[in-house]
């Protein structure tokens, strides 16, 4: 492991005005930053621990719930109001990791833990984009059974790890964040980018800006979280779907989808949704309205068989929330 000096925020005002410097890196739980660090994929010159930002998780007089970026991620999933309103972010979390990485990882670190894959890993033997721009990507025509669908460029095809970050785009949540011009708020689904010709850049976060809360407003929905692996614990999603559906009379009144394990980013599945509002809820529409957000995807020569695996965990999933015909 590089040597590195470490450094203690008294607060996100100091943690930012530390966060600025050259190579410097936040650390909250450090389940994804001090493993990379042991691989020396990371390297950062500094570690500022943030683990005094808030761990609090309020219910606001309009129904949204504040949840502090310092909040461990077992005590997000047990939380009386996210698993009654939430239970599609609830039973995210308990699918993503083991209960020791749950009990130590944050809420913020898991929406900035790096989008990877095995040859992200292997800085000896493999070449990555992500890790040198303009060295290459070996994934592409490599063993790719493991990446993306859609959002995939000629540069990276890794899919984005987090289940945590299916069901927060799902949620509508809101990402607030401090940084050296003040405070923003971003939404979750606009936080992180396309790997397109910068897949070295995750997310749209600039040098120093710290994620301090996330918002999830009323959802008003039934929601839940499925998870396809290769096993059935602790291994990253071939296929997920965070799903909330409202059907009224037969008709689809009102979804939220997005989808894991298919995209470079958390993905939410705009044109599946548009394509469901206002139709009858049968397996016959759903399974249409899982084609119609697939039309985009580019399969390399190990994954095609997730386009069919999405589309039936899809299916499954919105008939389980909403019956069908």
């Amino acid at each position: 492991m590089t040597p590195f000096t470490f450094a203690r925020a008294v607060d996100a005002a100091d943690a930012v005005r530390l966060g600025v410097q050259a190579q410097a890196k936040y650390l909250g739980g450090g389940t994804n930053l001090v493993d990379l660090m042991r691989e020396t994929v990371e390297t950062p010159a500094t570690l500022i621990d943030v683990t005094g930002l808030s761990t609090a998780i309020e219910e606001q007089k309009d129904g949204t719930l504040l949840i502090g970026a310092a909040v461990k991620n077992t005590a997000l999933a047990a939380h009386p109001a996210v698993r009654e309103r939430f239970p599609m972010l609830s039973r995210a979390i308990v699918a993503g990791a083991s209960a020791q990485i749950r009990n130590m990882a944050t809420v913020g670190g898991n929406i900035l833990q790096r989008t990877r894959c095995t040859y992200f890993y292997d800085h000896d033997g493999a070449r990555c984009n992500k890790r040198n721009l303009g060295q290459g990507c070996d994934a592409i025509d490599g063993f790719n059974r493991m990446h993306a669908l859609l959002g995939g460029s000629a540069l990276c095809v890794a899919t984005h790890p987090s289940d945590m970050c299916v069901a927060l785009a799902a949620c509508d949540a809101i990402v607030h964040v401090r940084g050296v011009d003040g405070v923003r708020s971003i939404a979750l689904v606009d936080l992180h980018r396309l790997p397109e010709d910068r897949p070295d850049l995750e997310t749209v976060l600039a040098p120093g800006d710290l994620i301090t809360a996330i918002s999830l407003p009323p959802l008003g929905l039934r929601s839940t979280y499925r998870k396809v692996r290769d096993r059935s614990s602790y291994a990253f999603a071939l296929v997920s779907v965070a799903a909330a559906l409202e059907v009224q009379d037969g008709i689809v009144r009102d979804v939220r989808l997005a989808l894991g394990g298919v995209g470079t980013k958390p993905w939410r599945a705009w044109q599946a949704e548009a394509a469901l509002r206002g139709q009858p809820a049968t397996e016959a529409t759903f399974r249409a309205a899982a084609n119609v957000e697939l039309a985009a995807a580019q399969p390399l020569r190990d994954n095609a068989f997730k386009i069919a695996l999405v589309q039936r965990t899809i299916v499954a999933v919105l008939a389980s929330l909403g019956g069908a015909a």
